[in-house]
Formats: structure tokens, C-alpha cells, sequence
């Protein structure tokens, strides 16, 4: 299964430090009425073009859009907050239960075609998908009850994976992580370490590899992004541990080597990586795909990197550590690219005004 070719980019010549997986608990943030209206974010247009769309947010983790209108989830407190035009955050709704404790939380969310929100989080019997209507136009959006469509996803301080995004396929896909169970990611048993595609009902579709399985993949430690190209081919970024971080295209059925290999492994039983970075100047977190670029939102690296799927080895930095850590990236309906940093997850040092969500042009070519 080894047909993929990897392409080493950036490594130092530093000693490669382990990342940093395991931290305190992170206190969940006090709730905030339903409906809620913080005062306007000032925006602000930097010298180098970027604009900050909105700040004051904690802990952002996933930016989707709903009927146009930008959808921000916040890791720790558990609340779904949408972003007017002036920057103004309104709470829509807190999903219930949501327990923060390290790397959980509320963390990735998605909507259907349909207009329901999907979301990822922490519950106390492990990660679990939820979808929830939405009522409402912007401006009053507002959150209905959960329907749980998938649960007991096995969960920990760290390694929670977390990230959902629909296909072209109108499929539901989930990233997991191995919750520090390294071997599960090879039980094919077990939802953790995998990439998961289900139907927008949560059941498991007819051509998934396994009759009866949510299983996609296998053998991940921790993929926090997924972005398809034009031609529907997966994407996924994933964390190493000491050595690689990776940039992965994902096959059914294909087993990405956790925990037997790390990185490029030339071992015909794995998929080997397309690019790989050592973790102290990537951990990636989401992904978004525009124009022929795959763009991955790192953490420790502090960058924007921007990688050309016809010729992965010349991937560009951009905005290296003007930000700090970011957390997720994703394509906007005016076209423009939105980031979202992470300094106040507990990892970062955050700055007057963090974190906050800023938008770029899409860099020519």
C-alpha cells in the first residue's frame, strides 16, 4: 500500500522536541446567555494586507459558514458564536455537556446543505457527533436540541483528533484521534485513530471498506484537518509524536502506520506521507484546499503553510509567527482565506487582543 511518495520539507537542525500532548486540565469558561452580543471587534487592516475580522475569542477551534454567515466554535466554553460583518460575536447556543479538559472540548463543527450544524466535542462517556437545527437568520441565529449521532468515541486530555467536514460525496467525515491509546488506532474495532465517513444520519454508508463500519482509514495519531481537492481526492493533516508530523492523502481502507511507524516508513503495509515536517515547526491542525493549494493552520510553527498538491515539496510559509499559534484555516464565500490563532488554549502567549480570526487574499498563483 506504500504508492505515495513523501516529500521531507523544513526540518531543523535543532534536537526534535516531543510535542507537548499532555497539559493541566483547562477550566471550562463561565456560561453566557444564550443570544448574547459582545460589543463590536474593531477591524483592523495590517501592513501586510491581513485584516482582523473579529478578536477577543477564546480558545477558537473550527470556522465553518452558514448561509454565509462565519460560525466559530470556542474549545472550553462550550459555545457556537456567529461573526457579524462589523466583527460583533453572537452566542447562537452552548452545546450541553461539553467537558474541557486539556485538548477536549467543543472543537470541530460543520454544517449539512440542509443548514444543520454538526459538531464534535467532549462529552464525560467520551467524544461525540451531534447535529443540531438552526433557527433563524443572521444576526438571530439560534441553536436547537442535540440529536447524538455518534458517541463513546474514546477521548483523553490530548490526542482527541476532532475535526468534521462534509465531502463531495455528501458524506460526513471525522477525524479521531488515538486518546493515548496508541494501538487502537490499529483495532479496527476501535473508533479511535481514524478517519470516519458516515451519512449526514450518522449510519454507516454500503461503500465504506467495512460493511457495518464507520471506519475510513486507520493507523492516524492525531489528524485535526481534512480539505478535498478539486478532483475529491482527501487530504489530511495529522500530529506527530517526536518525530513527524504529516501531510496525508487519505485512501479507504488505507492504514496510515500508527503506531508501528511515524512519517515516511517505506513500508509497503502503510501509506507513507506525502510531506513531513518535524513537529517543532508544524503541528497542524485544520486544513483548507483553494486553487490548487492544500493551506494547513500550524500551532507550534506559528505559520499559514501553503502547499501546491502538484508539487507538495514547494510548500511556502506564510505569516511565520506574526500570529502565533493558528488553529484552523478555511476557505471563506468571498474567497478570501480565514484563520483562526489559538494563544489562549492554554499553550500559547496570547497578546492584547487574542485570539481572533483574520482574513488574507489568496496568495497569486
Amino acid at each position: 500500500m506504500n504508492s505515495r511518495r513523501a516529500f521531507l520539507t523544513l526540518p531543523t537542525a535543532l534536537t526534535v522536541v516531543a510535542l507537548a500532548a499532555c497539559s493541566a486540565p483547562t477550566a471550562q469558561e463561565p456560561a453566557i446567555p444564550n443570544g448574547s452580543v459582545s460589543e463590536p471587534s474593531q477591524t483592523s487592516t495590517m501592513p501586510d494586507g491581513a485584516s482582523t475580522l473579529t478578536s477577543g475569542l477564546a480558545a477558537p477551534w473550527s470556522i465553518a459558514f452558514l448561509a454565509g454567515t462565519p460560525i466559530v466554535s470556542e474549545r472550553d466554553s462550550g459555545r457556537i458564536i456567529e461573526i457579524a460583518d462589523d466583527g460583533t460575536q453572537r452566542e447562537i447556543g452552548i452545546v450541553d455537556g461539553v467537558v474541557a479538559n486539556g485538548e477536549g472540548g467543543l472543537l470541530g463543527i460543520a454544517i449539512d446543505p440542509a443548514g444543520g450544524l454538526y459538531a464534535y466535542s467532549t462529552g464525560s462517556s467520551g467524544n461525540r457527533i451531534e447535529r443540531f437545527d438552526v433557527t433563524g437568520t443572521a444576526g438571530s441565529f439560534e441553536l436547537g436540541s442535540a440529536e447524538t449521532l455518534v458517541d463513546r468515541i474514546p477521548s483523553a486530555g490530548y490526542h482527541n483528533g476532532g475535526r468534521i467536514a462534509f465531502g463531495p460525496d455528501g458524506m460526513l467525515y471525522a477525524t479521531t484521534g488515538d486518546a493515548g491509546l496508541a494501538r487502537a488506532a490499529q483495532d479496527p474495532q476501535s473508533l479511535a485513530g481514524k478517519i470516519l465517513r458516515m451519512t449526514p444520519a450518522g449510519e454507516a454508508p454500503d461503500d465504506n471498506p467495512t460493511a457495518g463500519s464507520l471506519v475510513y482509514s486507520s493507523g492516524h495519531r492525531n489528524p485535526q484537518g481534512i480539505a478535498w481537492s478539486d478532483d475529491g481526492t482527501l487530504y489530511a493533516a495529522e500530529f506527530g509524536q517526536d518525530r513527524w508530523d504529516e501531510l496525508n492523502i487519505v485512501e479507504a481502507g488505507g492504514n496510515y502506520g500508527w503506531p508501528s511507524v511515524e512519517g515516511v516508513a517505506g513500508d509497503d503495509a502503510f501509506i507513507d506521507p506525502i510531506l513531513q515536517w518535524e513537529p517543532e515547526v508544524a503541528s497542524p491542525s485544520g486544513i483548507a484546499y483553494a486553487q490548487g493549494t492544500i493551506y494547513i493552520a500550524n500551532l507550534r510553527g506559528q505559520v499559514l503553510r501553503a502547499v501546491p498538491i502538484d508539487d507538495p515539496a514547494a510548500a511556502t510559509e506564510l505569516h511565520a509567527r506574526e500570529y502565533g499559534r493558528i488553529r484552523d484555516v478555511a476557505l471563506a464565500p468571498d474567497g478570501r482565506l480565514w484563520f483562526a490563532t489559538s494563544n489562549t488554549d492554554g499553550r500559547g502567549q496570547p497578546s492584547d487582543g487574542d485570539d481572533r480570526i483574520i482574513s488574507i487574499e489568496l496568495p497569486a498563483g
